[in-house]
């Protein structure tokens, strides 16, 4: 096997390689001899079969073996014999030529390919203990507490009808049906049929509960509201609906006290244990809010301190996997880029910067990683295993048999746990200093990564079906 290099630009590796027909039929004499040993061929007794009758029949489904085995070893060799770093599987070019290809399957002519492939940048990593970072942190007070409370009593409050000419105070839960429409045009989703709505609740959009305080049984009435800017379904935000409502029961919350009995009811002890476990659930969600605050800042100044080539195959399979995500979403919303006050060029430009960012970030924290010997626990990766399993629930079997003989399924549940342990260690060289501030300021979202242009994340949840929710 020869081989030659015919381009070193960047990070871009291109060979040629040359097997002779010569070295094709050793390797095919080889294989057809291992098979003589092996095949089973009615007529023939076991190991007696002719080697050029073997050739006949099986020569060139084995010359392809022989060629794919050419392959891999050649692929092994460059990098090997050039100490290579892959950023991502080699390209292979075989001969256009169908003669070409024939003759060398039958081991008459000889073997010419090109492989391509892109190496991965080296870099320097440099002194994390210089950059400055700031954790924000929230106490969690009483009065929260009592909200969460507050929620759970909501969530098993029992209600008795009110008389028929009662109207809906706040609290109260009153039961419609309704009918939207935008610009006198019905919509997806606009229309619904018996659906409770608990007046305070703020589940729906502004202004849909208000406007029912004052109804009673019977009674219709039109409601204006409008959906907010960052609604989930982008077809509907920013709009303002006209809703046909009949209110068709109105119900008021029966006494429901918040005591120790009230607290078993969920498995605890006591009232006590309850506050105890809802104020460690309100710390825990702003623990969430504080890493993610950090690690968004990590990111953003590692981004400003390391710039380098970057393999494009690398970028292009990430801006691909981000303008498919868009295109499908464009699809659902019905919405175009110029509904976005974009074009679909900047658009482009826009993602293309956010694979560059996404692929220079995975590359350095994976040197880090790698550089500080970050290891992932077969005991976490079980954990991780287990909390992917019960997520669907019946099918948990299935799940852990998926992942546990699926290498790649594998690797993709290990990614984020080893990014993870990667900014934690960075973290753990970095200077940070804690912030207090109140719970807005903490649980604010974050820009989203991607900019505007049909994909930036919804700050509010998804509405649920013919609900206009908020």
């Amino acid at each position: 096997m020869q081989v030659t290099e015919t381009l070193s630009q960047g990070l871009k590796r291109e060979y040629d390689i040359f097997l002779p027909a010569s070295d094709l039929a050793e390797k095919l004499a080889g294989q057809l001899a291992d098979l003589k040993s092996k095949a089973q061929i009615k007529g023939f007794r076991p190991g007696k079969v002719p080697v050029e009758h073997l050739r006949k029949i099986y020569g060139k489904s084995v010359m392809a073996d022989v060629v794919q085995e050419a392959i891999t070893s050649a692929n092994k060799k460059i990098v090997d014999d050039n100490h290579l770093r892959l950023a991502r599987e080699p390209k292979v070019e075989l001969p256009t030529d169908q003669s070409a290809i024939d003759a060398a399957l039958e081991a008459r002519g000889d073997l010419t390919f090109k492989i391509a492939l892109e190496v991965l940048p080296t870099f320097e990593i440099g002194d994390f203990s210089e950059i400055e970072l700031e954790r924000l942190t929230t106490d969690v007070d009483d009065a929260e507490v009592e909200t969460a409370l507050e929620r759970l009593a909501d969530g098993r409050r029992t209600f008795s009808a009110k008389p028929d000419d009662a109207k809906a105070e706040a609290h109260d839960r009153v039961t419609v049906d309704f009918d939207g429409k935008i610009d006198g045009v019905p919509f997806e989703g606009g229309e619904g049929r018996d659906i409770e709505v608990l007046l305070g609740s703020n589940t729906f959009i502004p202004g849909f509960e208000d406007q029912l305080v004052g109804v009673a049984a019977g009674e219709k009435r039109t409601i204006h509201a409008t959906f907010p800017e960052n609604y989930a379904v982008r077809t509907l935000a920013g709009k303002t609906g006209e809703f046909d409502v009949t209110v068709k029961a109105v119900a008021a919350p029966e006494a429901s006290p918040i005591d120790d009995e009230f607290a078993k009811g969920f498995g605890v002890e006591g009232l006590d244990k309850l506050k105890e476990m809802l104020r460690e659930r309100i710390a825990a969600d702003y623990a969430r809010a504080s890493r993610d605050k950090i690690k968004r800042q990590l990111l953003d100044k590692l981004d400003t301190l390391y710039s380098f080539e970057l393999p494009q195959g690398l970028v292009d399979q990430e801006f691909d996997g981000i303008w498919s995500q868009v295109m499908q979403e464009q699809a659902a919303s019905k919405r175009s880029f110029a509904d976005e006050n974009t074009t679909e060029e900047a658009a482009r430009a826009d993602y293309r910067r956010i694979a560059e960012r996404r692929v220079r970030l995975g590359l350095l924290l994976a040197e880090v990683g790698t550089k500080a010997d970050v290891k992932i626990a077969d005991e976490e990766m079980t954990q991780a295993l287990i909390a992917r399993a019960r997520q669907f629930p019946g099918q948990e079997k299935q799940v852990w048999d998926f992942y546990r003989n699926n290498q790649q399924a594998l690797a993709e549940l290990r990614a984020p746990i080893y990014e993870e342990k990667v900014v934690d260690h960075i973290l753990g060289l970095a200077k940070v200093a804690e912030r207090k501030v109140d719970k807005e300021e903490l649980l604010k979202p974050l820009d989203d990564e991607l900019p505007s242009g049909g994909t930036a994340a919804p700050a509010a949840a998804e509405p649920e079906a013919d609900q206009p929710a908020g």
